[in-house]
């Protein structure tokens, strides 16, 4: 007996339900998350990043700078794009996110952003390379 849904009516649930998750974020959860987070801008060559609660220590200040920074992650999770469907499709497809984005700059602010994904199989060499003729054609069109 077959299914009486699609591949794709799973896929549109599931980014609904991704969505929804961002809506809302629960501040107090985010507050309990960040707690054993790396800082990553605390790194060095020889030593691991801080944690939010090392940096910020609660009894510092009874927790103000630690709620101020939770409070502007609550607002970024709140304020985040919906790219629910995108996300749900990469991994459905097995397809892996990149790092680093293609961005094209006017007057001091982005314009366009281009966000990529390649297949496990395509190496680094060859995704560097995509990327790089992608951003010149980019370029050439504005």
């Amino acid at each position: 007996m077959s299914q009486p849904y699609t591949d794709d009516d799973l896929r549109a649930e599931a980014a609904r339900q991704h969505a929804f998750l961002t809506q809302d974020p629960d501040f107090v959860g985010i507050g309990e998350g960040m707690e054993d987070g790396p800082v990553h801008s605390t790194s060095t060559d020889t030593d691991p990043a801080r944690t939010w609660e090392e940096l910020l220590p609660y009894e510092a200040d009874g927790g103000k700078a630690y709620n101020t920074a939770q409070r502007a992650i609550h607002d970024l999770i709140s304020g985040a794009a919906d790219v629910s469907e995108w996300a749900i499709n990469l991994g459905a497809d097995q397809l892996e996110p990149e790092d680093h984005a293609i961005t094209l700059d006017g007057d001091g602010k982005p314009l366009v952003r281009l966000h990529l994904a390649f297949h496990p199989d395509m190496d680094d060499a060859a995704r560097q390379g995509f990327a790089m003729h992608l951003a010149r054609v980019m370029a050439d069109a504005l």
